[in-house]
C-alpha cells in the first residue's frame, strides 16, 4: 500500500508540474499578444495621423505624388493586415514610405514653416517614440516566450501543446543596409 501512495504522489506531482509549465506558457503567449495589441493601438493612431499629414503635404507638394502614393498604399496595407506577421511587414513598409516623405519635405521650406504641418510632425515624432517603446516591450515578451518554449523541460510540453518560437519585431534586411551606412552630412 505504501508503494501505491508513493506512485500516486509522484503522478500527482508530475501533473501539477505539467499544469504549472502549461499555465506559464499560456501566460507568456498572452503577454506577447498583449504587447502586440499595444503596438496595434499606436499603429492605429499613426495611420490616422499619417492621413492628416499626407493631406497637408498634398497642398504644398502636388508633384510629389509618388511619395504620397507609396504612403497611402502602405497605410492601406497596414490597416488591412490581420496577422501579427502581416502587421509587422506593413508597419515596416509604412515606416520606409514615411522616411521618403521626410526627404521630400526638405525641398519645401514653406511647408516646414506651416503650423499644421509642424504640429503633425511633432505628433508623428512622439508617436514614433511610443511605437519604438512598444516594439521593445513586444520583443521582450517574445524573447521570454521563446526562451521558455525552447528551454528543457518546457520544450517537451510546448511541443505537445503547439507552442512554438515566435518571430521578433525586427528591421527588414533592406533597412538594415541603409542603417549600417554612415550618415551623409551636407551643408
Amino acid at each position: 500500500m505504501s508503494a501505491t501512495i508513493i506512485i500516486i504522489a509522484v503522478v500527482v506531482l508530475l501533473v501539477i508540474w505539467a499544469v504549472s509549465i502549461y499555465n506559464s506558457l499560456v501566460r507568456l503567449r498572452n503577454n506577447r499578444e498583449n504587447a502586440f495589441a499595444n503596438i496595434d493601438v499606436q499603429l492605429k493612431q499613426r495611420f490616422d495621423l499619417v492621413s492628416q499629414l499626407v493631406s497637408t503635404v498634398k497642398g504644398y507638394a502636388a508633384h510629389e505624388s509618388s511619395v504620397l502614393e507609396k504612403i497611402t498604399n502602405a497605410r492601406a496595407a497596414a490597416v488591412n493586415a490581420t496577422s501579427i506577421g502581416d502587421k509587422i511587414a506593413a508597419d515596416q513598409q509604412l515606416s520606409s514610405a514615411l522616411a521618403g516623405l521626410k526627404v521630400s519635405v526638405e525641398a519645401y521650406p514653406e511647408l516646414k514653416a506651416n503650423q499644421n504641418f509642424m504640429q503633425l510632425q511633432t505628433e508623428l515624432a512622439d508617436l514614433e517614440n511610443k511605437l519604438a517603446a512598444a516594439r521593445r516591450f513586444f520583443n521582450s515578451a517574445t524573447r521570454e516566450l521563446n526562451t521558455s518554449v525552447q528551454s528543457f523541460p518546457n520544450n517537451i510540453l510546448a511541443g505537445m501543446f503547439g507552442f512554438q518560437k515566435e518571430p521578433m519585431y525586427e528591421v527588414q534586411a533592406t533597412e538594415r543596409v541603409t542603417m549600417e551606412k554612415a550618415p551623409e552630412i551636407k551643408f
